[in-house]
């Protein structure tokens, strides 16, 4: 692990950024936001960065897509920033609309993070989040660990609370297997292990329905093209601007399994994603246009990577039906997730 200054924020809060590296992988991430900021990995034809980034701390500061960063305490939506959590109301900022996003304007991408070193190729970041911050009950204690074992990089989450809340933390990484200077990512090629999704209505909230993908632009079981079907005339892709929803993972929650394969067929960098979560949110970039200039001045446009976020659904405290993510004194909030990278030849 190589430690370096990144620079400062605004308020005057330093920032570093921290290198991992083994025989396969190199990894770059930062305090701010416990931000994955680079990733390169073995392509056909050598070393290919997937992940897009800035080069300065202040065009994290003023970006407003949650580049790389560990988003929390509640990642995603929930509806006009309410719910009821044990007969009380609970009231969040509204940050997306009418609706409460990624823990709200002040959220966990904006923090600087505590970073202490995990074995020769790992970190671990932790932080703090107060009583009714962002009107979230509870001081929530959070640790996100990142590590490299061999051709993976792992995260591991932890919470604890001193008081009954919610919690729900995912890593917001945009990907392009072609490079992240390399444009559009839509010719790539997606596997969701998951048959089934959660329609949303306005404002992409969830309906509170789990329907099936089966014979719908939804169904990715089998390898697609990202931008084969992405505009056509089906109601759940133009409420979104293309693909930005939840898929329910096949499988045991709270087990590793399968949950998404991405691959470039043009630079032959294959991302298989796994988790112990119960679902992922695909999203295929459509709102990305007005970033700040990215990593060595490149400009990101729209759907020029995608985000595969594992996490709770969306309003899940408004959807009884849902997996819930209410964490209790005396217990841990504790998820893996895992991104595993190959070469097609």
């Amino acid at each position: 692990m190589v430690k370096k200054p990144f620079g400062v924020t605004r308020d005057g809060r330093a920032v570093e950024e921290i290198v991992l590296e083994n025989e396969t992988l190199r990894c770059s991430l930062l305090t701010y936001g416990a931000a994955l900021r680079g990733l390169t990995a073995p392509g056909r034809e050598g070393p290919v960065d997937v992940v897009l980034g800035f080069d300065t701390v202040g065009d994290y500061e003023v970006q407003d897509k949650f580049m790389g960063a560990v988003v929390g305490r509640y990642a995603n939506r929930i509806a006009a920033g309410q719910f009821t959590l044990d007969g009380k109301n609970c009231t969040l900022a509204r940050n997306d609309g009418e609706n409460h996003l990624h823990g709200g304007p002040t959220g966990f991408f904006s923090k600087v993070w505590k970073a202490e070193p995990y074995g020769e190729t790992g970190v671990t970041f932790s932080c703090e989040s107060g009583d009714m911050e962002e009107g979230y009950p509870g001081r929530l204690s959070v640790s996100v660990t990142y590590r490299l074992e061999k051709s993976g990089l792992v995260l591991e989450y932890r919470a604890l609370t001193d008081r009954t809340t919610i919690c729900n933390l995912t890593n917001h990484a945009y990907f392009n297997l072609n490079g992240h200077n390399a444009g559009r990512a839509m010719e790539q090629v997606l596997t969701l292990y998951a048959g089934r999704y959660t329609p949303v209505g306005p404002g992409s909230i969830p309906t509170g329905e789990i329907a099936a993908a089966e014979g719908t632009p939804m169904d990715f079981r089998r390898p697609a093209v990202i931008g084969a079907r992405i505009d056509q005339p089906f109601r759940q892709l133009e409420l979104c601007s293309g693909y930005d929803h939840n898929w329910v993972v096949d499988g045991e929650p709270g087990v590793l399994r399968p949950a998404a394969r991405l691959e470039s067929r043009e630079s032959g960098v294959c991302m298989e994603v796994e988790t112990t979560l119960p679902g992922i949110q695909f999203y295929a970039g459509n709102y990305m246009a007005g970033c700040p200039a990215g990593k060595g001045g490149v400009r990101y446009g729209r759907r020029d990577a995608v985000c595969l976020e594992t996490q709770f659904f969306p309003d899940t405290p408004n959807h009884p039906n849902f997996p819930q993510c209410v964490l209790r004194p005396g217990e841990v909030w504790s998820h893996e997730t895992v991104f595993r990278f190959s070469r097609i030849d």
